[in-house]
């Protein structure tokens, strides 16, 4: 048996035969995505990730009611059923015992006590972890489990706390590519939630973390999910590999096709002697400032093979006299290409807010104060007068980096945007291999229209902008000529073509028109904009 199997005040993984009753109970409760919106309603579902509880628990308390139960106290209908299940695991209200083994009557309330989800309280059965279901890419719906949080049980968190799935465990799904692959590394896997997403284009995952409960919630997801995952959970190890430890520690002197992130980023105030049992794991990498994210973008092209691939989220510093460009510019080695996109920036003051909060820590008005302090305190020492939140792409290039491109974009992107910025590095590269741009034919983008604004009477337009109306929504300014060039971008001439006959038209066939045109025309086919025409069979890439 996996010595992260019992780990204690961790859900248990050492009864495969309860775990598959448990998913057969909650199949036949309809605890899905759809089932539970249905139940509570759309709006009420969507408070639950805004962690608010009251709109589903009076929806899920109703629905109880008014289906009923038998004569012996335990739901009668799949509804009921399904009601029960949400008011315990996911709204963490106690209830009777002959609720829970009528709600799951194969694995029963006897074996929910054996996996250590509930414990009793109140003269009845209340969860002691987070199960909720989750649509993933994996060919169907999923539960994950993970530590309740403050919402439904008041009070500061564990500093062990797993978190279960969040806004940054979504985005850096989102984010990830998904093209197949052998060897795929989670560092800092949490409930796992990353993992889940690999194991469906990556045939081998190695999952780390520095907790060992973490670990425990991780592989109890795994095997209650194995059916969906693809897993035989007699043979765990041959698609998951679970290993504790910090950082890159867990997989020295190996490489990978492709790693993913959501590490613990959050830039807290560092205290002389303290240990880690003081840090909040999921978010506290134990270093100053916004080391653990240097560090890792420094390292992680290490653990790649030529190619492949990592996708991770962070925070970053932005001291006084530096932008935040130049700073992540230099901890890039020189052989990662990197494509960075920040977010958002917060200030010292809104920032530190917003992560006390997350942990709770303003329950405790006397420690909030002082740990407010400390977040200033810290930030002033180094400087820094704004913190950035991003997502970071980098490839082990096997040579010199030749792609280097740092974005702020602020606005919604759509989403998943992880096969957009696949097609934006494809277009790189293809940018890269051409031999000469005025020899290929070029397209508009299928999502791209124009914009023109002028003036009333004007007899051209003062403004033409484009709009990408798919992945990262750019909108650009043209200039009349660029305008032009893109309006004829129907595949039949070649860039060089247009450019010539724009020269024509403005008695402009100096070469810097030309030249300048061409630096245009390469930065719209950069940004999606125009895209190269289809290669046929018969025309191979240059």
């Amino acid at each position: 048996m996996s010595i992260i199997a019992a780990v204690p005040h961790a859900p248990r993984s050492d009864d495969q035969s309860l775990l598959d009753r448990l998913a057969a109970d909650l199949t036949a409760a309809n605890y899905t995505v759809d089932g539970v919106a249905d139940l509570v309603g759309t709006d009420a579902y969507a408070s639950l990730e805004r962690d608010q509880t009251v709109p589903a628990l009076l929806a899920a308390r109703a629905a109880q009611r008014s289906e009923g139960e038998d004569s012996a106290g335990r739901p009668d209908s799949t509804e009921s059923r399904l009601a029960a299940v949400v008011l315990v695991f996911l709204l963490g209200e106690a209830l009777p015992t002959a609720v829970l083994d009528g709600a799951l009557p194969s694995i029963g309330a006897g074996g929910l006590r054996s996996l250590g989800l509930v414990e009793e309280y109140d003269g009845g059965l209340r969860a002691l972890i987070d199960l909720r279901p989750y649509s993933s890419d994996t060919g169907g719906g999923i539960w994950v489990a993970s530590d309740l949080g403050s919402h439904v049980r008041p009070g500061v968190l564990r500093t062990d706390h797993v978190l279960g799935i969040g806004r940054a465990s979504l985005t850096l799904a989102q984010f990830a590519t998904r093209a197949p692959v052998e060897r795929a590394l989670d560092l800092g896997t949490g409930c796992g939630i990353q993992t889940f997403h690999l194991l469906a284009h990556a045939e081998h995952v190695t999952a780390t973390d520095v907790s060992e409960r973490a670990l425990a919630v991780t592989r109890f997801n795994l095997l209650l999910n194995a059916a969906a995952l693809g897993i035989d959970p007699e043979n765990l190890e041959a698609r998951v590999s679970l290993r504790r430890g910090s950082l890159l520690e867990p997989v020295s002197g190996e490489t990978f096709d492709q790693v993913v992130s959501n590490p613990p980023f959050v830039i807290t105030p560092r205290h002389s002697g303290e240990t880690r049992d003081e840090q909040f794991t999921y978010r506290d990498g134990g270093l100053a400032g916004d080391d653990i994210v240097s560090s890792l973008i420094r390292d992680l092209p290490s653990v790649l093979i030529p190619g492949g691939s990592a996708q991770l989220l962070g925070n970053w510093e932005i001291p006084d006299g530096f932008t935040w460009q130049s700073r992540l510019a230099g901890w890039l080695p020189e052989t990662a290409d990197a494509w960075i996109v920040q977010r958002e920036q917060l200030t010292p003051t809104h920032y530190a807010e917003t992560w006390l909060r997350d942990a709770a820590e303003n329950r405790n008005p006397t420690r909030f104060a002082d740990r407010f302090s400390d977040y200033l305190a810290d930030f002033a020492s180094r400087s820094v007068e704004h913190i950035g939140f991003g997502m970071v792409w980098l490839r082990n290039a096997g040579g010199p980096a030749t792609l280097r491109r740092f974005e702020e974009i602020t606005h919604e992107l759509e989403q998943p945007i992880g096969p957009h910025l696949v097609a934006a590095v494809e277009r790189h590269d293809w940018l890269g291999n051409c031999r000469d741009l005025v020899d290929e034919h070029l397209l508009v983008a299928g999502d791209v229209t124009e914009e023109r604004h002028q003036r009333p009477g004007a007899e051209h337009p003062g403004v033409i902008l484009l709009r990408q109306g798919a992945g990262f929504r750019r909108t650009t300014l043209l200039s009349t000529e660029l305008a032009g060039f893109v309006s004829a971008c129907d595949g039949d001439l070649t860039a060089g073509q247009i450019i010539g006959a724009l020269a024509s038209l403005l008695d402009r066939d100096d070469d810097a028109f030309a030249a300048a045109l061409l630096d245009e025309v390469r930065n719209l086919v950069a940004d999606g904009f125009l895209v190269p025409e289809p290669v046929s069979p018969a025309k191979p890439l240059p």
